[in-house]
């Protein structure tokens, strides 16, 4: 999920509230609140808390809303950040894996860490994991990954590995458990769909949801691999001043009346070329809508 802001740079939940709205209606079967995406990195605690707050009361819990929220570096804020996180009624509480331990640290340091963080959760919230690629990506190794399924605590895995064999792995030491992995990359989506994966969490979700939301239904028809291609494709635009991109093209091409402020770009630096490119996308979402989902 992106966060709206007003031009001043508060949150904006007027236009959040449209943009939950707007992802239902899209077929979304989940939200993820509080995320790289929501620049969660740029909120304050008490900003996390009421945005995971807000999108739980919104959706009317007609949908999951799982939610991150712990940035800090301190083992102590840390605790209280997930905590916080937990009380708001998520469906689960996600883990920033690159939070639990430093880039020069072992995957042994890693998962005492992580232990010692769990031991300080409630027992009965759900937890999950998400690579985010942000301040550095820490993608869970097949052993990690198998030692973290195993306690039956991971119920959710947001793969950012852009990686089939890694993934492959994954899903082979999660099977039968209750750790569900979600892609983030559309390349290789097609592929981890077949081999167990359980779904898409990614950016494009936020151009192209009702796309993706399609995709997910019918991706064992026969024409998946060229909407796969097509998605695919699109999908380079994620790296086009994102996330002020985005929340261009749901400004002015799906009408949700938000700012394309943002705390993590400067808005005002959208640049003409992003622009004409965001409108690109439209007709190429549209032309393909029409194909697959219109027919």
């Amino acid at each position: 999920m992106l966060t709206p802001f007003t031009d001043q740079g508060a949150v904006d939940y007027d236009g959040l509230g449209k943009l939950i709205d707007w992802y239902m209606i899209n077929g979304a079967s989940g939200l993820f609140a509080v995320c790289q995406s929501s620049e969660v990195f740029f909120l304050s605690l008490e900003e996390r808390v009421n945005i995971a707050r807000y999108c739980v009361e919104r959706s009317g819990k007609r949908i999951p809303v799982i939610a991150s929220g712990h940035i800090s570096d301190s083992f102590d804020d840390q605790v209280r950040e997930l905590n916080r996180i937990a009380d708001t009624g998520v469906e689960a509480v996600i883990l920033i894996t690159n939070r639990i331990a430093r880039q020069d640290e072992s995957d042994e340091v890693w998962l005492k860490n992580l232990q010692k963080l769990v031991a300080n959760l409630p027992e009965d919230v759900k937890l999950g994991f998400y690579e985010c690629p942000y301040p550095y990506k820490r993608v869970l190794s097949k052993e990690v990954t198998r030692q973290c399924a195993e306690t039956g605590r991971f119920y959710f895995l947001k793969d950012t590995s852009c990686d089939l064999d890694h993934i492959a792995a994954k899903l082979e030491v999660s099977k039968g458990t209750n750790l569900h992995l979600y892609n983030a990359n559309t390349a290789t989506l097609l592929d981890s769909l077949k081999l167990g994966a359980s779904g898409y969490s990614g950016v494009m979700c936020n151009t192209q949801c009702r796309l993706y939301s399609w995709f997910l239904e019918h991706w064992k028809e026969g024409k998946a691999q060229e909407l796969s291609d097509l998605l695919t494709i699109s999908s380079w635009m994620e790296h086009e001043y994102y996330p002020v991109s985005a929340k261009y093209y749901l400004q002015q091409f799906e009408a949700l009346p938000i700012s394309i402020f943002s705390r993590t770009k400067d808005a005002s630096l959208l640049s003409r070329v992003v622009q004409s490119e965001m409108a690109m996308l439209k007709r190429v979402t549209e032309t393909t809508e029409n194909k697959f989902i219109n027919a």
